[in-house]
């Protein structure tokens, strides 16, 4: 016997009570509470079946050393930038999610993707936002030649699943997972429970058919991934796709990823055609201009090292209090760099409105950018130029000490293949494999004085 319960569900945060509220007491929301109802069946517990006498418990266990390794042979997915955020392509059987802002460009390079693809393999694009005609329109735009593109327009979970089951591809890509719909579920397409039953269906047949599955996914207005927090958890890798949909650059962030390095970037350009990658990504985030209050620094995204040019501005400020902004840097690291330049340097910065941006709209959230910020607003301070090509990579401690980042053999080289002459970095670091390179200079320094007067020193 089974009975139906109702339960409330938050479409926001997908916490779950037994009443109704019209705010959710998890995540604040307003009127993000929707019914829904589950079967609760009575019979015995699995626990209770398999202790029982006439139940015989199967040994299935091994130990791991014993385990046999196997080979995964990767599937390209036609984009370099891609496959490095994947790890290297898509691993059979694997669920990757994609996110972004509308508009901003997932369903073209995912149609792209698949597009390439499907030259080499059988692929299968699950069209549920779109008609077949609007795909097409979208695909004439990107593809002139055939393709062995298979197309389906649906959004019923069991018509999906039967052209799985019956097609057998061995990538498949669902646009998008919010669109489904499960017809034994009495809640609307979106839902909570509607993504996380679609969302388990396709797994178990993915796993079941060995199938790459690429699935398409929705944000809240928070730029967070909509749906339950399960959905993350169930897939192996998760992608989101960045970018003003105003600019010609778009930024693709693995956040998890099973088979790779988390924090992989790789960058597109938006042209009439769809999207093309950017080989050198360094060019999209330096100015190329010699300015007061500029200063280049390599930050490292996943294991790429890019090269990015930090702009400060300092203005006497009319008011009691000054005003910060920082455009691609987290304001309160802005905040602690001033307290120290303000408390080791004895500079009054207090009397400044202080803006701050990185060029090319990237988000640098690593502490490596601090020296470079340091540099960049001492230089607007004084109205200095920096010395034309110098680089900063370091870290600045609350006492003005300079530490230690992460890859930096990988920074250098990136410093080294651009052509910069002059490299301040912490002391402590080895780079006596670099102390044969003539054309670059290599200044160490042990705090954030020593470093600054390393840099203003021939101005």
């Amino acid at each position: 016997m089974s009975r139906s319960v109702s339960i409330y569900v938050c479409q926001s945060c997908g916490a779950q009570t037994r009443q109704f509220f019209g705010r959710c007491n998890n995540c604040g929301e307003w009127n993000s509470i929707i019914e829904e109802k589950i079967n609760q069946k009575s019979d015995k517990s699995i626990y209770t079946k398999i202790n029982s006498p006439k139940e015989k418990s199967p040994y299935r266990s091994e130990l791991i050393s014993q385990t046999k390794n196997q080979l995964i042979e990767r599937i390209s997915s036609g984009y370099k930038e891609l496959d490095r955020v994947l790890g290297g392509g898509l691993v059979p059987g694997s669920l990757v999610l994609i996110g972004g802002d509308p508009g901003i460009g997932k369903s073209t390079l995912i149609l792209q993707s698949a597009t390439e693809m499907a030259h080499h393999k059988s692929v299968l694009y699950v069209a549920a936002e779109e008609s077949a005609q609007q795909v097409k329109l979208r695909w004439n735009r990107i593809e002139d030649a055939e393709s062995n593109l298979h197309l389906l327009a649906e959004t019923d979970l069991e018509m999906v699943i039967k052209e799985l089951d019956h097609l057998k591809p061995e990538v498949a890509v669902i646009d998008s997972i919010q669109a489904l719909h499960d017809q034994s579920l009495s809640s609307s397409p979106g839902s909570v429970a509607q993504v996380r039953e679609c969302s388990a269906a396709l797994q178990q047949i993915a796993k079941r058919q060995n199938i790459s599955l690429l699935i398409i996914g929705h944000v809240t207005k928070d730029g967070m991934l909509a749906g339950p927090k399960v959905l993350e958890h169930l897939v192996d890798a998760v992608l989101t796709f960045e970018g003003d949909r105003f600019a010609s650059h778009r930024l693709l962030r693995g956040v998890k990823n099973r088979f790779g390095a988390t924090s992989e970037l790789g960058v597109f350009e938006m042209q009439a055609d769809g999207l093309s990658e950017v080989p050198n990504p360094s060019e999209l985030f330096l100015s190329k201009t010699s300015a007061p209050g500029i200063s280049t620094i390599v930050t490292c995204e996943g294991t790429r090292p890019l090269a990015i040019d930090i702009q400060a501005l300092l203005n006497p400020t009319s008011y009691a209090s000054p005003r910060r902004t920082t455009t691609g840097i987290e304001i309160n690291r802005l905040h602690q760099i001033l307290a120290v330049l303000e408390k080791n340097m004895n500079l009054s910065l207090s009397r400044y409105d202080c803006y701050l941006a990185v060029a090319g709209g990237l988000e640098v959230e690593e502490p490596g950018a601090d020296l470079g910020i340091a540099a960049a607003i001492v230089s607007s301070l004084k109205d200095i130029e920096l010395e034309e090509g110098v680089v900063f990579i370091g870290e600045i401690g609350l006492a003005g000490q300079l530490r230690l980042v992460r890859q930096m053999q990988q920074r250098i080289n990136e410093v080294i293949r651009l052509g910069y002459k002059t490299l301040i970095i912490p002391d402590g670091i080895d780079t006596s494999e670099f102390e044969t390179n003539q054309k670059l200079k290599i200044l160490k320094a042990s705090n954030i004085n020593q470093a600054l007067i390393y840099a203003l020193d021939n101005n």
